[in-house]
């Protein structure tokens, strides 16, 4: 045991105990990498962006050109979606212009309404005759099947998050096979249904693909997939099949190794893909060049060479219709020009990707980085120090952007960086726990004058706390047990059991006070009072403690759960615990208070008087919260607020509306809560103008009400009263305040 004592002080000396924890960082940074989670992911993106946006791919060719279904169209022909006749006309147009190929970045799932014989069977006062012919002409469907089979055509399909309809099996799938080591199924994107165009022209298309583009976790796509899975079919993207169509590919081949997938393979071109399918976009800047109207399509009115040997995609950049999408280069791109932004990448070349090596370069950068800098940070000043951490970032950021400008590969800086920076925050943090050591005897000086918060509050930021008083405004509030006296007469015999009651409610409600902000001044019995706002600042007081009171209702709910569990097990009479909170919003005075041998960091005035007085109020109004006005009018739009009384309490000469908080954001918005609260406030204006009658009538009507037996206490509080002033009217002047007869 001495000589394991001897080695570890020699280690600590010759090595330090801070290097083998930098060392064991290190290794726990490269399993992080590996792992990747979500942050990981989005950090590395966001660099990603900035080399997008600072060096976007340059257009030299335009292979694309995009029929867009803009506003202009939409004002010439109507809304959308059209007749299909025009569609086939456009379609028509585009083939005699000499479109390579027509993909539509659209979906007809539905038969044409204006079909002939659906409008012989919709139009009431048509004749026999012209009823007749209408159904003897050929369906609009029909017209667009006939345009698509004199062309060459890709048609749009979309994925869905369920499934709406059987697939047609008679209706074709393009050939996917796959080579490689995975299994290319299990990485793709799935959608549990998908949404085809009516049989009728589906079946005479030359290709079919999904132009669903899922988004990343931020919003923005950055990744497109070129071959996903849709109601149990592997589907090619649009983009995607647009290109096997004019290949001539057969059968799309999907490269896989250990990992994933890494490339599709068509004629002469092979796509690379990430470990699901997709390829990141090599974006260029908005091209407004390459997009033509429908109307000019429409009207015969484009020039040749905008449609003449180019790949041609339908779709819309129309507000409206809503395929506005965020890219790494622009806020709002059209997603048919996203497909546009793919097809022009893969065919000029001008792709980008991540290599297979990328993940082993950045474990080993980070892993010599930080060898460097476990060995050389503690012997380095701090100027030297922080030049030599400039250089690492700047080699490290240099290197990636190399990669990117020079090869279009993309290789993540930000994880060596991370690491190494952690690295060198670990030094500073043992750097600054030897200087805590040297705290701990001034902390002792204190800790019998102040509260333990108090005392480490002083001790890292003395300025932010004033402890010979202050005037703030503070949210306050107090808390206690209905009924406990009954509940601990049963203990009468067991006052350990009691104590180990108490101690097992007031735990959980402590720590819901604490993880909102707020501060436990004292504990009374079975009873807390707390305040928000001091010592620190919160912006936010009145939300954090009314989100407290309603977590601390239901901490209680479990623990009665759990005690009426062990009363049915034990054979025993089970009492259930209710708390009543009260909650003020005002002025008070802070401060370090008490005597010369102990003191405690409380609060005095009106508004906590007030705060007591309302929890006291609770049992009378039926409803476990009850805060003052400043506090329900900060906190109106989170939580469900119901007005109760207009109240004079004791001992004070101003009266305040008060109010029940009655749940969360969700009940705030349910119907039940929302009529009950309109009976309310028709109840209390009847009330407050003297009608009686009007008054009662809300109140029956409430009581026919959904949930109506959370108000039943306040309804028959009313009734009585009313009752008196019916005997007794008030005196001229009432304001409709009501002078509290108990504390």
């Amino acid at each position: 045991m001495k000589r394991l004592k001897i080695l570890r002080r020699w280690f600590a000396r010759k090595f330090g105990l801070a290097r083998l924890l930098c060392l064991a960082l290190l290794v726990v940074f490269a399993a992080l990498r590996v792992w990747d989670p979500p942050p990981v992911q989005e950090l590395r993106l966001r660099v990603f962006d900035i080399f997008q946006h600072v060096d976007p791919r340059h257009k030299t060719v335009r292979p694309v050109t995009i029929v867009d279904i803009d506003d202009k169209s939409l004002a010439r022909f109507g809304q959308w979606p059209w007749s299909r006749t025009r569609i086939a006309d456009m379609i028509t147009n585009l083939t005699d212009l000499g479109a390579v190929a027509i993909g539509f970045d659209v979906v007809f799932s539905e038969p044409d309404r204006l079909n002939p014989d659906l409008v012989a069977n919709q139009m009431r006062y048509l004749d026999d005759a012209t009823r007749a012919r209408l159904r003897e002409l050929p369906s609009n469907d029909q017209v667009l099947s006939d345009a698509i089979k004199r062309s060459r055509v890709v048609l749009g399909e979309t994925g869905q998050q369920e499934i709406t309809s059987d697939i047609d099996k008679t209706l074709p799938f393009t050939g996917v096979a796959t080579v490689g080591e995975a299994n290319a199924e299990r990485f793709m994107f799935e959608f549990p249904g998908l949404l085809r165009n009516v049989p009728v022209i589906e079946k005479v298309a030359a290709g079919r693909g999904l132009f669903s583009i899922p988004t990343e976790r931020d919003g923005l796509i950055r990744r497109v997939p070129m071959i996903m899975r849709a109601q149990g079919n592997i589907m090619p993207s649009l983009n995607l099949e647009i290109l096997r169509v004019v290949t001539g590919t057969p059968t799309l081949l999907v490269r896989t190794d250990k990992t994933g997938i890494r490339a599709i393979r068509l004629k002469g071109v092979e796509i690379p893909t990430d470990k699901n399918g997709q390829l990141w976009v090599h974006y260029a800047r908005q091209d407004p060049s390459i997009y033509v109207s429908a109307a000019d399509v429409l009207d015969n009115s484009v020039p040749p060479g905008k449609i003449n040997g180019k790949l041609v995609l339908i779709g819309t950049s129309a507000v409206g219709l809503n395929d506005l999408k965020t890219t790494p280069v622009s806020a709002n791109m059209p997603g048919v020009e996203i497909h546009a932004q793919v097809l022009e990448s893969v065919l000029t070349g001008a792709v980008i990707s991540q290599p297979n090596y990328a993940l082993g370069v950045e474990l080993i950068t980070a892993l010599i980085i930080g060898i460097l800098v476990i060995i050389f940070t503690p012997n380095l000043g701090p100027v030297r120090l922080a030049l030599a951490g400039a250089l690492f970032a700047a080699v490290l950021f240099g290197t990636s952007w190399f990669f990117y400008w020079k090869y279009r590969y993309l290789i993540d800086f930000t994880y060596p960086l991370l690491s190494t920076t952690a690295i060198y925050l670990t030094f500073i943090f043992a750097s600054f726990v030897r200087e805590q050591r040297q705290r701990v005897q001034i902390r002792g000086i204190f800790a019998q004058y102040m509260s333990p918060v108090l005392v480490e509050q002083l001790a890292q930021s003395p300025e932010k706390v004033v402890l010979g008083g202050e005037e703030r405004e503070l949210t306050i509030m107090f808390s206690d047990v209905r009924g406990f006296t009954t509940i601990s007469e049963s203990y009468k015999h067991d006052p350990q059991g009691l104590i180990a009651l108490m101690n097992r409610f007031l735990t959980p409600l402590t720590d819901v006070i604490i993880e909102q902000k707020g501060y436990v001044d004292k504990y009374m019995g079975d009873a807390i009072m707390a305040f928000w706002n001091a010592p620190l600042d919160d912006a936010e007081h009145q939300v954090h403690a009314c989100e407290a009171a309603i977590r601390m209702l239901e901490k209680i709910d479990v623990v009665n759960r759990e005690r009426e569990q062990e009363a049915a097990d034990g054979g025993h009479v089970y009492i259930p615990l209710n708390v009543g909170i009260g909650l003020n919003t005002g002025i008070g005075v802070v401060g370090n208070m008490g005597s010369d041998l102990k003191k405690n960091y409380s609060v005095l005035g009106d508004s906590v008087n007030l705060a007591s007085r309302l929890e006291g109020q609770t049992k009378q109004y039926g409803f476990p919260i009850i805060v003052g006005s400043r506090t329900a009018l900060a906190a109106k739009d989170r939580f469900a607020i119901l007005e109760l009384d207009f109240i004079m309490v004791k001992g004070k000469t101003e009266p305040e509306v008060i109010y029940a908080i009655a749940g969360r954001d969700d009940v705030m918005q349910s119907a039940a809560f929302q009529r009950l609260r309109n009976i309310t406030i028709e109840m209390l204006g009847c009330y407050r103008n003297r009608d009686w009658q009007g008054a009662l009538d809300a109140i029956e009507r409430g009581r026919r009400s959904e949930d109506a037996d959370t108000l039943e206490k306040l309804f028959k509080l009313y009734e009585a009263r009313i009752r008196e002033f019916k005997a007794n009217p008030p005196p001229e002047g009432w304001t409709g305040a009501y002078a509290l007869l108990t504390k």
